[in-house]
């Protein structure tokens, strides 16, 4: 266990994960992925909220808010960086039906900032790897995410900086690690994430404020979309040069979303 990592067991802390934690054996757990600025979380009341409601809908306890924000300052230590938090059922011995009286398993790890995005844009591609529809998953950051790691293999060596998936009828759903907004008719607009697909916190925050919609898309609403950007709570808003041969110049509306978001999250603001 390293200086930036941190292991619990209920309310205690440990040393190391249980070999039978049905997060290892299942993937029977949530994650949250937070940017952290100078010493605290600025949008940690929707993380909270999102690991909330994903454990309520998968049953599993919660430990207490307050200790969690309390060790999640303490590692950040006033300074900068991107905080995962990962919490599992715990322990639970062979077999998938889980104990009766669970003790949750949290993990909390510190990371180095990401770069800013490049200035030429991200160049992406269409991925083969499909979203499988699972609605009483859709929407929450749960640990399997082999889907994913699939469809990142498929970018090894092609120059891509992300994919674009999509679900099982072919409809867009997302990136591999971010939300997807499109500029249609003077308006952004993002897929919903009803079926698969997860319930971004960025992408919750320009809903929220307005700032854009949902609505389903196809591949040719993307392609020919006036601008492009991803959203991810650790990067922001990152703005999309290429997909395919398709190309976009930098457009205004991007600025401005951009702007809109260094004014809500300090992070992004000195960034």
């Amino acid at each position: 266990m390293s200086a930036s990592e941190r292991i619990y067991r209920g309310q205690a802390r440990v040393e190391s994960i249980a070999p039978d934690d049905r997060g290892f054996r299942y993937g029977d757990g949530l994650f949250e992925t937070m940017r952290g600025h100078r010493g605290s979380v600025p949008w940690w009341p929707a993380h909270w909220r999102r690991l909330s409601a994903g454990a309520s809908r998968l049953q599993l306890p919660l430990p207490p808010e307050a200790l969690v924000l309390g060790e999640i300052a303490a590692l950040l230590d006033g300074g900068d960086g991107v905080v995962r938090l990962q919490l599992t059922r715990g322990g639970g011995g062979r077999g998938y039906a889980p104990p009766a009286a669970a003790e949750p398993a949290w993990v909390l790890s510190r990371h180095e900032s990401p770069p800013p995005p490049p200035e030429r844009g991200l160049g992406l591609r269409w991925c083969t790897t499909r979203l499988a529809a699972q609605p009483l998953l859709a929407g929450l950051k749960h640990c399997n995410r082999l889907e994913q790691v699939l469809a990142r293999l498929e970018l090894r060596g092609g120059g891509d900086d992300e994919g674009l998936l999509l679900g099982e009828e072919g409809e867009v759903v997302s990136a591999i690690s971010a939300n997807l907004f499109i500029l249609r008719g003077g308006r952004w607009w993002t897929p919903p994430v009803d079926r698969c697909g997860v319930a971004g916190v960025c992408r919750g925050w320009l809903l929220e404020q307005g700032l854009a919609g949902e609505r389903r898309l196809d591949r040719e609403a993307v392609e020919q979309a006036e601008a492009v950007v991803l959203t991810n709570a650790v990067r922001g808003i990152l703005p999309v040069s290429g997909l395919g041969t398709r190309r976009w110049s930098p457009h205004p509306r991007t600025g401005a979303l951009r702007a809109a978001l260094a004014a809500a999250h300090p992070a992004f603001a000195d960034s």
